[in-house]
């Protein structure tokens, strides 16, 4: 049977299109209306489309958070600040956003786990690859935070990286702001964009397409990840991503 076959069967049956998943959040889909801190409306609404997911599918699923709507290391750049400080004060707003997460989906009934590559033994687990694999073999969604634990690497790389490692089917690039996709040009700036709805890794990289940073993708191209790039922030779209429903960008 072909690959397209298998889709249209399992769809059929109701089966989730992959059966471990990692979902990129990007911080700034966390902000209130004036683009900064924790919107804890925005956050239930995240949580809830996840438990939802995990209610009807059975599948494994991790989630990496950034932390632009706490504090961006090229901020602090722009401002002066050494490179290296500025990226590790970033890594500390993505756990500032895990434990939101966390506790959100918890009170859903959703049991989790928090992974740091920063180790605050108070608050979060440390890393571990194998412990996070069995936590989601156990049905614990495991967010992970604090990026790699280097500065110079963004939480795409993060996500790019945890997800081979884990083992994920697919990562799933959240967006926000009505982006529903990767367009030819910014469709903020450009109502004439069009949504381009499958691309490959070399379109990506060689023509500067606002999927992931150049090193996440360029990972995610040697490993065979796919990476699906669709409007998170709209209610239903995670459920339909799963289901098959051909919506956003398959970068493949």
């Amino acid at each position: 049977m072909t690959e397209a076959g298998r889709d249209t069967a399992e769809r059929a049956e109701g089966r989730p299109r992959w059966t471990r998943v990692l979902l990129k959040v990007s911080g700034e889909a966390f902000a209130n209306e004036n683009g900064y801190g924790i919107s804890g409306e925005i956050i239930e609404q995240v949580a809830r489309e996840i438990v939802a997911v995990r209610t009807e599918h059975s599948l494994d699923m991790a989630v990496v958070v950034g932390g632009g709507n706490i504090w961006r290391g090229r901020t602090g750049v722009h401002s002066g600040m050494d490179r290296a400080q500025a990226d590790y004060m970033g890594m500390l707003a993505t756990v500032i956003n895990a434990l939101a997460l966390q506790d959100t989906l918890e009170r859903l009934g959703q049991p989790t786990r928090v992974q740091s590559a920063i180790h605050m033994a108070q608050v979060a687990e440390p890393y571990i690859r194998r412990r996070a694999i069995r936590h989601l073999e156990k049905g614990r969604i495991v967010i992970f935070a604090g990026g790699l634990g280097d500065p110079f690497f963004t939480t795409d790389t993060a996500a790019a990286l945890r997800a081979v490692e884990i083992e994920a089917d697919v990562l799933l690039k959240g967006t926000h702001s009505g982006v529903e996709g990767v367009y030819d040009d910014d469709p903020r700036t450009n109502p004439d964009a069009v949504l381009l709805h499958d691309v490959s890794y070399l379109e990506v990289i060689s023509r500067g397409l606002k999927v992931m940073d150049s090193t996440a993708s360029t990972f995610c191209m040697d490993n065979t990840l796919p990476i699906v790039v669709f409007d998170l922030l709209k209610p239903g779209n995670l459920q339909s991503v799963l289901a098959g429903v051909d919506l956003g960008t398959l970068v493949r």
